[in-house]
Parts: structure tokens; sequence; C-alpha cells
């Protein structure tokens, strides 16, 4: 296998991967994403969600507009540009995204024991590190 059809099959396998244990979600793509950013980077403006999710400022300020309205997040002045909000994530925003990580990793596990033997589960296991390896670099981490 030449490596432009590895990537290739890697890209395609893990996006569809990816959008399977996603069917289980309870709550907009969007608003996941955003809930997922403000969780690991702390609080952000808007624009910076926008930009980390690749999509329009406006489409990023209604989804902060509708986590807004759940009680998800909350907004405060920037202390460096009272122009512009941060948004920062609440408890019940934290609480709901880890209940919906919980149901992607229900699903995701209950898919790998009915597919895969004991041997290909320890195969799987390795690959993870080689996963993470790959992400980092490509982050730039």
């Amino acid at each position: 296998m030449d490596e432009d059809a590895l990537a290739e099959d890697l890209r395609q396998s893990i996006g569809e991967l990816v959008r399977a244990v996603r069917t289980v979600d309870s709550m907009p793509p969007g608003e996941a994403a955003a809930l997922g950013y403000l969780d690991r980077g702390g609080p952000l403006t808007t624009a910076d969600l926008a930009h980390r999710r690749g999509v329009t400022h406006q489409s990023a300020a209604k989804s902060v507009k509708e986590l807004v309205g759940g009680g998800l997040a909350r907004t405060e002045p920037h202390p460096g540009d009272r122009r512009k909000l941060l948004v920062h994530i609440t408890d019940a925003g934290r609480a709901r995204l880890r209940r919906e990580r919980e149901q992607r990793a229900r699903t995701l596990n209950a898919a790998i024991r009915d597919t895969c033997s004991p041997e290909e589960q320890r195969r799987l296991r390795d690959c993870v590190t080689l996963l993470s390896r790959l992400t980092a670099h490509l982050a730039g981490k």
C-alpha cells in the first residue's frame, strides 16, 4: 500500500468512526464542540471558538447563544478588551459534556467488544498510541 493510499484510508476510516459514534449525541455538534474547547482550553471569545472550530463567527455566536440560554455556558467581559466577551463553561455544561462523552465511550466500547477478538482489541490498543502521536504532530505539539 502506498503512503497516499494509507493516509486516505486512515482519514476516511477515522472520519466514519467519529461520525458513527456521534450518532448517539443528544446535543447539536456545534454546541458539543464549543463545550469541548471551553472544557479543554478554558474561557474563549466567540471569535476564538469560531477560529478553532473552523466556522463563521455567526455560527459560533449561535452556538454560544444556545449554550448560555441553556445554562451550559456563561459570558463575562474580556479583561483586556471590554468590547469582547469571554465564554466560560458552567458546572452544568461540564456535567452535560461528561454525559455526552460517556455515552460515546459506551457506544464505542460496545462496538469494540462486539466486533473485535481479544487479540484485535490488544492490537487496537497499540494503535491508540500511534494515532495520538500522529494527532500531536499534526497539531504542532
